[in-house]
């Protein structure tokens, strides 16, 4: 593939390795995994979910997972392009303000409630807004929510993307990004450790 990579590029992994020769027993899984970045960060139509907006989605994402190489990456990779580098700073509030742990959220009443967990309901601030849009502003809000309350996930939060513009196409994908960040974060997370310990 002419695009290296990224998981091995944000995890280190030169060829040859160790690393490089656990991952080559999981090809399929390595290959789809690169694809899956392609389709969803160089797609050879954007569509109505623009290369800026999945930039600032993986930027405020990956940012709320801590400081990492992963959140480096795409924090650059906005910072690169002269409409996403305005956003670098009403991003980095919004990680700012959205840091939390997690998951949270409530499940329907049964057994597992026991398991119910409140914790931070966001929203993005006021001083954000006028930044971001009202598109990247509810991508946020639900970007957060998909992070760390996905159990309460519901109609009304579609309803919310759909009103600022959003099509049901540009949902589908967004929901695809953030679940695909939110694996290359623990993925890449993983591959650091296992290559300090063998260090």
């Amino acid at each position: 593939m002419a695009t290296q990579d990224i998981i091995d590029t944000l995890a280190g992994i030169a060829p040859g390795s160790a690393l490089d020769a656990i991952r080559a027993r999981r090809l399929q899984a390595r290959e789809n995994a690169q694809k899956s970045y392609l389709s969803l960060f160089e797609p050879i139509d954007a569509g109505d979910f623009s290369l800026v907006e999945r930039a600032a989605v993986a930027a405020l994402v990956t940012g709320l997972h801590g400081e990492s190489p992963v959140a480096s990456f795409y924090r650059e990779k906005l910072a690169a392009n002269a409409d996403g580098a305005r956003l670098i700073a009403a991003i980095d509030a919004e990680i700012a303000r959205g840091m939390t742990s997690g998951p949270y959220g409530s499940y329907p009443a049964g057994p597992l409630s026991v398991e119910n967990t409140a914790g931070l309901i966001y929203r993005v601030s006021a001083a954000s807004k006028p930044a971001l849009g009202a598109r990247l502003a509810a991508a946020f809000e639900q970007a957060h929510l998909l992070v760390f309350r996905p159990r309460d996930a519901a109609d009304a939060d579609m309803k919310a993307l759909l009103a600022a513009g959003w099509s049901t196409t540009g949902i589908v994908t967004f929901s695809q990004l953030v679940a695909f960040l939110s694996f290359q974060v623990r993925v890449v997370s993983g591959l650091r450790t296992l290559a300090a310990a063998s260090a």
